[in-house]
């Protein structure tokens, strides 16, 4: 059997689909000594090298799938180095021995919120292909009076300057003063698409929050630099949504432990420890975005209660008859 050169390495954990099929144009790619093409497929027997390294055929079969809900502070960028050596998001992950955590999509370093990173590229690609429609939830301030008639223009589309674009619904979430907020949704997720949609209609956005990617939503637990891995019922909605079959491999139990992620259906899922966060800015206390009364809330997977023990018939507590002795 083969597959496509660009699922392959998807797979191995190189990036999305749509990061390698830019590498196998710039000539980064050779299989069995030959530069690869797109539309190129490979097989057990191919020997397939990125950048001069060969990618053995242990790893070409993808690392264990992972998934890692993250909340990006204000001030970080969703890229791998940064000319102007601001923080990146990466910095903050637990290390992988093979294959490297894939961002699903990107927030622009003004945008706080939820962003998830797996190690599956393929996952990665569907999640962010526009016909998976997966939708996005953002909680957005806006400055200046916002009248029914914009919201009517907004929901029915306007014109960008890479096409058409619209909000599937705007929920009013209360506010005061010219300050207002608004959760806005939509099953796209082009560069900085919210912010350009309300300046369309001269509305300035102060303040924008990614609170929901699919079925993922942001808890109000995980602090702005800290991350979650989602495992459980969650994280096969997560499969299911984008037609995934079921993990390779699951994960192991007791490598991370703490709470879940609050997601729509949270049971299931754990909180890793994260590394100490440099900044942890982003969302200051005491302004937290509204939200409206129709959201989903997820709710914290507990375990078992425990029952304490008893001492055994005819024995008093307080230790064993040599102990009471002596």
């Amino acid at each position: 059997m083969t597959e496509k050169l660009q699922k392959v390495l998807a797979r191995v954990g190189l990036g999305s689909r749509r990061e390698l099929e830019q590498w196998i144009t710039e000539g980064r790619v050779s299989v069995n000594g030959k530069v690869a093409t797109l539309g190129d497929r490979v097989g057990a027997s191919d020997v397939v090298r990125v950048d001069g390294r060969v990618i053995g055929q242990a790893a070409m079969q993808g690392p264990e799938r992972r998934v890692l809900v993250y909340h990006k502070p204000m001030g970080e960028v969703c890229t791998r180095s940064d000319p102007e050596k601001r923080p990146t998001i990466f910095e903050k992950l637990p290390p992988l021995r093979n294959g490297r955590w894939v961002a699903v999509g990107r927030l622009d370093v003004n945008t706080t919120g939820v962003i998830l990173l797996t190690t599956d590229g393929e996952l990665a690609n569907r999640l962010m292909h526009p016909s998976s429609t997966v939708e996005r939830e953002y909680a957005v301030r806006v400055f200046g009076e916002v009248k029914p008639d914009i919201l009517k223009k907004l929901r029915e589309g306007v014109m960008l300057e890479d096409g058409m674009a619209r909000f599937n619904t705007i929920v009013d979430a209360g506010g005061e003063g010219s300050n207002h907020w608004f959760h806005v949704t939509l099953h796209e997720g082009r560069n900085r698409e919210v912010r350009r949609l309300w300046e369309t209609q001269g509305i300035t956005v102060s303040r924008l929050i990614r609170v929901r990617y699919g079925p993922v939503q942001l808890g109000r637990r995980l602090r702005p630099g800290r991350y979650e891995e989602l495992e459980g019922e969650p994280f096969q909605a997560l499969l299911q949504l984008v037609g995934l079959a079921q993990p390779r491999k699951e994960a192991k139990e007791g490598k991370t432990k703490g709470m879940a992620p609050e997601t729509v259906s949270a049971p299931g899922s754990r909180r890793t420890k994260p590394r100490k966060d440099r900044n942890g800015e982003g969302m200051e206390r005491g302004d937290p975005a509204p939200r409206p009364r129709s959201a989903p809330r997820g709710r914290p997977g507990g375990g078992e209660p425990t029952t304490p023990r008893r001492a055994p018939a005819g024995r008093k507590p307080g230790g064993t008859e040599r102990n009471r002795r002596g």
